[in-house]
């Protein structure tokens, strides 16, 4: 990859190809299917966080004219303990299952108990209600630190910690322990001049995409069934559907919509197993839409964490120790994103010696799903913040002491590899250089800096482009398009084809289309999905060759390509990519080019936030006032979206450090299921997010591209907690910081 290479599509800020679809609302997502004899799926819901079911009983609802099935978990074929791989981590089978559909427990408010299939969907609710249900509740455990103690409510009796160096003797809701370290943690501290360490809680929130879980099946015992759903990864759809229900893989055909977000919430099932359930059971297909308090109540939201961070640096501000204990909750299952968090939560920094223990951990909430870059928003705000302490304390400027330890080119992770070429530097000296650093503040106004890393994926990505006959191009990609994929696999496709833009018509296919692509995930789909589409595009050009040469009796190698025209070396005969594919069927058959890749070289993305906060003392409310978000974007493919990618990362952190929590009462019972009430920003919230793209290329990319979905929401949560200490005048611990929490920290300060 050479920087001083120049593109004539790759990087220009092109028309997005759904754009107008979506804009007209002739765009179809997860709700707008209807087949004719579609009947209509509800799901009775658990009211308590933790109880038995001693009775369950669906003979009166099963009678009431116009139900056409019932589905519990009983009606899962034999599910075993085997890890399945589901989103951007794995879960047991089993606990999956029992997610979806609760067997003998009910281990949060809102878990799914029952479903039913009716006419209508008026009639499916009805029969709800006829359900006999009876419950033997049991103590809710709601925070992580609760859960850990000896004498905590088990949540599973038969969940012993994993990650010790002996099995425990006793059950407990620590799934899992896992450390990483290196370098001499205790010589490092004791040759620091300065040692801070402060205990740091982010609560439970919500990925807040618009559009709800939604699916229509169409159960077939003779041929295809299919499952039309919104999804981040349709080909994960289908094999979790097999697995749980004992189908064959190639019988089910699964159809991604338009996704109207997901943020790594939409990586999982919930809906589609039961769904194929009820229409097996009926005969007719079945529609199932979630409502707003089901998708909080019961989708998977990001963990809630208490973490311990202790930092050492000398006088001079080098970092010589870090150590932290990150505690993150699963949910009602296994599974929380901590081995990421564990991972991620020093990596900005060039240190020898570090270490870090993580814990997994159950409680009695819905089971948590990836949200952008899982975990390591949690981790990284209470490392950024003490970072800004410690520059606090030595009377240094904060990017500066980043600067002088932050990562580069052959530092070694706590994690494992050494960096190769990364962009960290570059982001801090961008940042610090913005009309932005070097403006004034006002009077209760704080300003507050934060990096953030990612470590990005490759992973499995299938394109095929097939060549029309007055030569253009579809190109049909294997991942549901979330940010703008179709317009970047656009791009990549016109630029390797040298084809104008708009003969390069882009599209999503569903498994029965391509080979298996991960989901859209883990800034994994422009790097990974990319790379299967230059290989495509690649495979075409060389076919384009091989047809000429074969019509003028000369070799390939003696043909050159450029700018959709093949030229003869030997002789001054030339053709158009047009009258090539005109003439395929005389020289071969239909050209078509194919990309099955398992991508590997992601190059990770740091960030650098810089938030401006403005504080009410009488009433504690805080806002944004002016933000900056910079990150790596090894090369910027379409830049419009990449801005948006930062400008998305940040809305959701500023939400997060603000307003978002989930809250329950003592029983366990979700109080704020709803955006009135669970308060994610509008964008009268908000200040226009500046936005400075920097390009380090990542070699491992024909174009250097790095993904930049996640790295973005990382920063915001110590960037905004840190300027909104400077602006109140108060020690930040906990978020959200809400006005009546930081009201109240106004309060003990002035009393203290």
């Amino acid at each position: 990859m050479s920087e001083a290479r120049e593109f004539k599509y790759v990087g220009t800020r092109s028309i997005r190809p759904d754009g107008f679809d979506k804009v007209t609302g002739r765009a179809n997502y997860a709700a707008d299917l209807d087949l004719p004899g579609m009947i209509w799926g509800r799901i009775l819901r658990s009211p308590h966080a933790h109880a038995r079911i001693t009775r369950l009983d669906t003979t009166r609802a099963e009678a009431l004219p116009g139900v056409m099935g019932v589905a519990t978990f009983k009606d899962f074929p034999a599910v075993s303990t085997e890890e399945f791989q589901s989103g951007e981590g794995s879960t047991a089978l089993n606990d999956l299952a029992r997610n979806i559909l609760a067997d003998d427990k009910v281990l949060y408010h809102g878990h799914a108990v029952c479903a039913i299939a009716a006419t209508s969907e008026a009639l499916a609710e009805q029969a709800l209600d006829l359900i006999d249900i009876e419950y033997d509740v049991l103590p809710p455990v709601m925070d992580v630190a609760d859960a850990m103690k000896d004498d905590a409510p088990l949540l599973h009796e038969d969940m012993f910690t994993e990650g010790l160096e002996e099995k425990p003797s006793k059950p407990s809701n620590i799934a899992l322990r896992f450390e990483l370290k290196k370098g001499d943690i205790e010589q490092g501290f004791k040759e620091a001049d300065l040692v801070i360490e402060r205990e740091f809680y982010t609560p439970t929130v919500h990925q807040g995409y618009i559009e709800p879980h939604a699916c229509t099946v169409r159960y077939d015992n003779a041929g295809t069934s299919m499952v039309y759903c919104s999804t981040q990864g349709h080909f994960d759809v289908r094999a979790a559907t097999a697995k749980l229900l004992d189908m064959e893989l190639g019988k089910i055909k699964v159809v991604p919509s338009e996704i109207g977000g997901g943020f790594g919430g939409k990586t999982t099932i919930y809906l589609e197993p039961v769904a194929m359930i009820l229409s097996q059971k009926s005969g007719r297909p079945v529609k199932m839409v979630m409502d707003r308090d089901e998708v909080f109540m019961a989708s998977g939201p990001g963990s809630a964490t208490r973490n311990w961070v202790k930092i050492g640096a000398k006088k001079d501000g080098t970092l010589v120790a870090m150590q932290a204990r990150l505690c993150y909750e699963a949910g009602a299952f296994p599974g929380s994103p901590m081995r990421p968090g564990v991972m991620t939560v020093f990596t900005p920094y060039d240190i020898e010696n570090a270490f870090v223990e993580g814990y997994d951990v159950v409680v009695n909430k819905p089971k948590v799903a990836a949200y952008r870059a899982p975990g390591a928003p949690q981790s990284e705000f209470a490392c950024e913040m003490l970072i800004n302490e410690i520059a606090r304390e030595l009377d240094m400027d904060p990017i500066d002491l980043r600067l002088k330890n932050a990562a580069r080119e052959g530092t070694q992770t706590l994690y494992g590899p050494k960096l190769k070429k990364v962009g960290l530097v570059e982001c801090l000296e961008a940042v610090k250089a913005s009309d932005h650093y070097r403006s004034a503040l006002k009077e209760n106004q704080g300003r507050g800096v934060a990096a953030g890393f990612w470590f990005n994926i490759g992973g499995p990505s299938s394109v095929s482009i097939n060549m029309n006959p007055d030569g253009t191009a579809i190109l049909i990609e294997g991942n549901p398009d979330i940010g703008g994929s179709r317009a970047s696999m656009q791009l990549m496709a016109a630029e390797t084809l040298q084809l104008p833009l708009d003969d390069v018509k882009p599209l999503v296919g569903d498994t029965d289309v391509l080979a298996y692509s991960g989901a859209t995930g883990g800034s994994r789909t422009t790097f990974a999905t990319g790379m299967a589409t230059i290989q495509a595009a690649e495979d075409i050009v060389r076919q384009f060759k091989e047809r000429a040469a074969s019509t003028w009796n000369v070799t390939p190698e003696q043909v050159e390509y450029a700018n959709g025209t093949v030229t003869n070396t030997a002789g001054d005969d030339s053709m158009t990519v047009a009258e090539i594919c005109a003439g395929a069927d005389r020289t071969g058959g239909h050209i078509s080019g194919r990309g099955n890749i398992n991508a590997r070289g992601a190059g990770p993305s740091f960030a650098v936030h810089l938030a401006d906060v403005e504080c009410d003392a009488e009433t504690g409310r805080c806002w944004v006032v002016r933000y900056t978000a910079c990150q790596d974007a090894g090369k910027a493919i379409h830049p419009s979206y990449v801005e948006g990618q930062y400008q998305g990362g940040a809305a959701q952190g500023i939400g997060w450090a603000l307003n978002e929590e989930y809250i329950y009462n003592e029983d366990g019972r979700l109080e704020n299921p709803g955006f009135l009430d669970y308060r994610i920003p509008l964008a009268s919230d908000l200040p226009m997010i500046e936005t400075i793209i920097v390009e380090v290329p990542n070699d491992f990319h024909p174009f250097g591209v790095r993904g930049v979905g996640e790295s973005g929401i990382i920063p915001p949560l110590a960037a905004v907690g840190d300027a909104v200490a400077g602006a109140a005048k108060i020690n930040v611990t906990e978020l959200p910081l809400s006005p009546p929490r930081v009201l109240k920290a106004i309060a003990e300060g002035a009393s203290a």
